[in-house]
């Protein structure tokens, strides 16, 4: 059954890599189309590029879902940590490097990304393998993912004017 399980998060972790990276250009190949936006980064603002772990993630787990449940009672409170760890790490780490450097580096803004995914995977297996949290644990988590998705949907379209939602190209904000 672990095994099972760590296969699934080394998947997982290589999925979101790659398909966070494809989310990072199909806002631009879809030709700007806006609901696209809701699940794409729209500009170059760090909010942004939080969905590109986020959605990754969530589209995995539903498939992942589907083989693993009844390996696991955690499944939803896994995701929910995952998905946090993965926009907190990002958030820190660029917000840390950017101050003690003084600018972005391309380089460290996709290890960054990288380091989130792991971070997350491990501990998402972690969950995984633990004994089971209560029932009421997993429908709370699976109410945060779905208020994470919410909130990621509507500050594309409608994001607060605050340095997180401001595209660091051309200092506007959501789909300009």
């Amino acid at each position: 059954m672990q095994n099972k399980i760590l296969n699934w998060q080394i998947v997982g972790g290589f999925f979101i890599i790659f398909f966070g990276s494809f989310l990072h250009f199909l806002f631009e190949f879809s030709g700007n189309f806006p609901p696209v936006g809701a699940i794409s980064a729209v500009n170059e603002s760090v909010w942004e590029h939080l969905k590109l772990g986020f959605w990754p993630l969530v589209f995995f787990g539903i498939i992942e879902y589907k083989y693993i449940k009844k390996d696991t009672q955690n499944f939803f409170l896994s995701k929910f940590l995952s998905a946090i760890l993965i926009v907190t790490i990002i958030i820190v780490f660029f917000y840390s490097y950017t101050a003690i450097i003084g600018d972005n580096i391309l380089f460290l803004d996709i290890f960054s990304f990288v380091l989130s995914v792991f971070v997350s995977q491990t501990v998402s297996y972690k969950l995984l393998t633990t004994s089971n949290f209560s029932k009421n644990i997993n429908y709370l988590s699976m109410l945060g993912i779905s208020l994470l998705g919410i909130l990621f949907i509507i500050f594309t379209y409608f994001p607060p004017q605050i340095p997180l939602f401001q595209d660091s190209l051309t200092g506007l904000y959501g789909i300009a």
